[in-house]
């Protein structure tokens, strides 16, 4: 005999609405079934066609017993009001609900003239689910799985559930019941979006692994069946854990499963993986799917984390909790040894660290190595300020294995320091700030790279000193020697920006040093400035202009000189004078402004007068003090590095330029030292001491004597330190005034608006050319080899277009413009850039490692047409159009614009069919 079906309260309630309303009063209700209530009788109210009716279950096994209990529901019918109010159940008015398995035959005709239909009623929970869902029919798979009729009938929403169609499918059904029972989406929602992301996302909430674990045994069974094959093989596992009450744990097993599949010793590892899953792990088959599912949304989480979005901290946090327990559980389970320096766990990134540490004191190429691991791990990123003082430890490595420095001339040696050396002590600027993990080996070993540095830094100061003083004793405006004086600033860098109506702003960042500027120069936005400089002569490179400071480097002297245009001496009205009176003999108002003259009133970014003069046609002049005045109160000790932001008032006036469309020189009237020597240090005893880094009086170890036309001090005769550690007055966070290239060389950086002209003359300076080699990496031949002053072949010397080389033949470059596909899409393009500037900016590309600046890839169409591209973003935009076939990012913009990047195998699939 088959066994008779098991009904719940719902089952019950869902029958008796279906069946009450044209009942005719009668209120007997066989029902042919077992009721699972719990007890063998149950009372309830349900709410019947708009009145609250009063129900008894009772469960009877023979036709006796169930005339005996409906004879006693008859005799208890009073009348009597149960609550109160019309609608309140009466229970003259409740109802017997009786569950047996008696058959109708076998029962009295007064019972069963009393009951509903005159017969038992079947309860058919298919049934029930699809009236409850709204649907006129229902999935044929789901008749025959009890465990989800019955589950969708306990789970079922005080609301109901949601109507969704005449068919109701077993995937809406199933996605229903997740809704409900794990809260994993909307319940109302008609799709449920489930993937991996969201399940492990789902199992670090506080309650959603225990809602599972809760379900009965068949419901989890029946739900991870699902969720296997919707989400994917690694559900199961995941659910286990849920199952076990370890479902917080998912994400971070799944990491460590990864790393001892990754290992070398990967049998061990997984030995001891397995007492960390237990009863969850039904197979070791079953744990690779689960840790790719696994490590791809910690790697996503990551990408989130990395990104600039307003939950980016949020994100972190996620990411490093799952990461820091799996290292914890790594370490409980005796698996760090095991798994090694995995590219997840934190583990990993600090021993990956640890490994650098080691190889900064070997050969370049191991130090190389070592930060390629290290940029490899995947808390590389989040890790930045660890990350990014290793990656300036390793070009201090590759500085110290490279060509020692030589000076030739204070001019050569004023343009090595601002392209290169300037760079060094910006990078000791950031090791010296120490590392935020505080590892005592990695701070020693950081430790031991400045002071190999700085021994080569000291040579070159040195030298540099030497060469200074031989060359001070005759330099003058008339005979400079081929170094640009600091006097000579306004008139080689300033004046050609002034041409034909221009009206430049020139910021004079006091104390600024070169690695200050050079810094800072990079912080700029290039789709809002594009800087220039010079041209030089064949077979040069057009590199930044270089000036040098007056003797001794201090402001009263070369600051009053730079703004005056000549060697003089002075304070604020000196410069002030001269100032207008340079611009005057060049026909040209000019008005500058010193602290205190242009800081806004309350309210006001800048002073009226300021902003007047920046509206108007004259030259203007601003000199900030703030890199000075830290030198006394101490910020350098703070930070290496100066942002834009740091700079009182610097992003106003760059603002304000842009909008007026003013092109910018940037420029220091001396560098600066910082005292980095040890508390107890004791500085020599000086007589003739007449400023901080300078006296009169012999020259002793690490000072040399000047004495020559640009000493403005002393009688023309002064002694300064070329050593950074010598100093004549009481300890501040930094000094100038000596003659070490730091004080001594000035940056003179000159911007002009990206939509604004080039001066005649000069040529724009792609960022790629703003760095050394060793900084860089590798050696950018693609920007080096693109320079507009290189000669460039006579029209009558170059191929027509379309006529490089015989078809297939050529640079890459080349046979992409002669391809059937590159042809084709150019007729979609207006005004395409000539075929000659597409092929050379494709080789460029290609040579750079497929990365360049805008600027760069404006150079290398130049270099190939003679034609200047003034809107290098513009230009890369244009190349995007053309490029991208179908939408396809053969080239794009990255880094918020900074960056054009071109995937050549893409390139070479779109273009030439290559699908290797």
């Amino acid at each position: 005999m088959a066994a008779r079906p098991a009904v719940g309260r719902r089952a019950i309630e869902v029958l008796l609405e279906s069946e009450l309303p044209a009942a005719d009063g009668r209120r007997l209700v066989l029902v042919d079934a077992v009721f699972e209530g719990g007890e063998q009788d149950s009372e309830f109210t349900l709410r019947v066609a708009g009145a609250n009716r009063r129900i008894r279950v009772t469960g009877q096994d023979s036709p006796l017993g169930i005339a005996d209990a409906w004879q006693r529901h008859l005799a208890s019918g009073s009348g009597a009001d149960l609550g109160d109010g019309e609608d309140s159940a009466r229970d003259g008015d409740s109802v017997l609900v009786v569950t047996s398995g008696v058959p109708a035959d076998q029962l009295g005709w007064d019972v069963r003239a009393h009951a509903v239909r005159r017969r038992p009623l079947t309860v058919n929970r298919a049934d029930i689910v699809k009236q409850l869902f709204g649907a006129t029919d229902l999935d044929t798979r789901m008749v025959g799985e009890a465990w989800l009729l019955d589950a969708l009938l306990e789970a079922e929403p005080v609301d109901g559930w949601p109507h969704s169609g005449a068919v109701l499918t077993r995937d809406r059904a199933i996605q229903a019941l997740i809704a409900a029972r794990l809260k994993l989406g909307d319940i109302q929602a008609n799709t449920l979006d489930l993937d991996a992301d969201t399940l492990f996302a789902w199992t670090r909430g506080p309650a959603g692994p225990a809602l599972f674990a809760a379900l009965p045994p068949t419901e989890r069974a029946g739900l991870g069946t699902w969720l296997g094959k919707t989400v994917g093989s690694a559900a199961p596992t995941l659910l286990a854990l849920a199952g076990d009450g370890r479902g917080r744990d998912a994400l971070p097993l799944g990491v460590l499963a990864s790393a001892a599949l990754t290992s070398s010793s990967a049998e061990a590892a997984g030995f001891a993986l397995g007492t960390l899953f237990g009863s969850a792990l039904s197979s070791f088959a079953a744990l690779r799917p689960f840790a790719d599912a696994a490590t791809g949304v910690v790697t996503r989480w990551i990408a989130q984390a990395e990104g600039t979005g307003t939950h980016r901290r949020e994100a972190r946090d996620r990411v490093l909790a799952v990461l820091e327990r799996a290292d914890h559980l790594a370490a409980d389970s005796r698996l760090v040894e095991l798994i090694g320096a995995d590219r997840f766990l934190p583990s990993g990134y600090r021993a990956r660290l640890q490994s650098l540490t080691t190889a900064l004191h070997g050969r370049a190429p191991d130090a190389e190595a070592a930060l390629r691991d290290l940029t490899d791990h995947y808390l590389a990123a989040l890790n930045a300020e660890s990350t990014d003082r290793a990656r300036t430890a390793v070009r201090l490595v590759r500085w110290l294995n490279g060509p020692k420095p030589q000076v030739t001339s204070v001019s050569q040696a004023a343009r090595e320091h601002l392209a290169s050396t300037a760079w060094v002590d910006l990078a000791v600027g950031v090791l010296a700030e120490g590392d935020t993990s505080r590892d005592a080996a990695l701070s020693d070993s950081y430790h031991r790279l400045i002071k190999a540095v700085r021994k080569r830094r000291d040579a070159l100061d040195a030298e540099f000193a030497r060469a200074l003083a031989l060359w001070t004793e005759t330099a003058s405006q008339q005979a400079p020697g081929g170094a640009l004086l600091i006097e000579d600033v306004l008139g080689e860098a300033a004046a050609p920006l002034a041409r034909d109506g221009g009206r430049p702003l020139i910021l004079v960042l006091d104390g600024m040093s070169a690695d200050v500027a050079v810094h800072l120069a990079a912080e700029l936005d290039r789709r809002v400035w594009t800087e220039v400089v010079p041209k030089s002569g064949a077979g040069r490179e057009a590199t930044r202009q270089a000036a040098v400071s007056m003797i001794p480097s201090v402001t009263r002297i070369s600051r009053t000189s730079l703004l005056c245009g000549k060697a003089t001496e002075g304070g604020q009205s000196v410069e002030r004078t001269g100032f207008e009176t340079f611009w005057k003999k060049r026909r040209r108002a000019a008005q500058l402004f010193h602290k205190g003259g242009f800081e806004g009133l309350p309210g006001h970014r800048l002073s009226p007068e300021l902003v007047r003069a920046l509206a108007s046609d004259d030259v203007v002049g601003v000199v900030l003090n703030t890199i000075d005045d830290a030198l006394d109160d101490g910020r350098e000790a703070a930070r290496g590095r100066w942002r834009i932001d740091d700079i009182a008032k610097l992003p106003d006036l760059l603002n304000a330029a842009r909008d007026y469309g003013r092109p910018v020189l940037l420029v220091s009237d001396h560098g600066h030292v910082l005292d980095r020597s040890p508390r107890d240090h004791r500085q020599p005893e000086a007589g003739g001491v007449g400023g901080a880094r300078w006296r009169t009086g012999a020259a002793r170890a690490g000072e040399v004597e000047l004495v020559g036309p640009r000493v403005l001090t002393s009688g023309g005769r002064v002694t300064a330190p070329w050593r950074e550690d010598l100093r004549y007055t009481a300890r501040k966070a930094g000094y100038h005034g000596g003659v070490s290239l730091a004080e001594v060389v000035i940056p003179v950086i000159a911007l002009v608006p990206a939509e604004g002209p080039v001066p005649s003359g000069w040529t724009l300076l792609p960022t790629e050319r703003t760095q050394p080699d060793w900084w860089l990496g590798s050696v950018p031949g693609a920007a080096r080899h693109t320079s507009p002053d290189e000669p460039v072949p006579a029209p009558s010397e170059q191929p027509a277009p379309g006529m490089f080389l015989l078809p297939g033949q050529g640079t890459l470059g080349e046979r992409t413009v002669q391809s059937d596909a590159y042809e084709a899409q150019r007729e979609f393009v207006r005004l395409a850039p000539p075929e000659r500037a597409v092929a050379a900016v494709i080789d460029a590309l290609v040579g750079a490692g497929g990365k360049l600046s805008p600027g760069a890839v404006a150079t290398a169409a130049q270099a190939a047409t003679g034609k200047s591209q003034r809107n290098p973003e513009r230009f890369a935009t244009v190349l995007e159009r053309l490029l991208n076939v179908d939408g396809y990012a053969v080239l794009r913009l990255v880094e918020s614009g900074r960056t054009v990047q071109l995937d050549k195998a893409l390139l070479q699939q779109q273009f030439l069919g290559d699908t290797s």
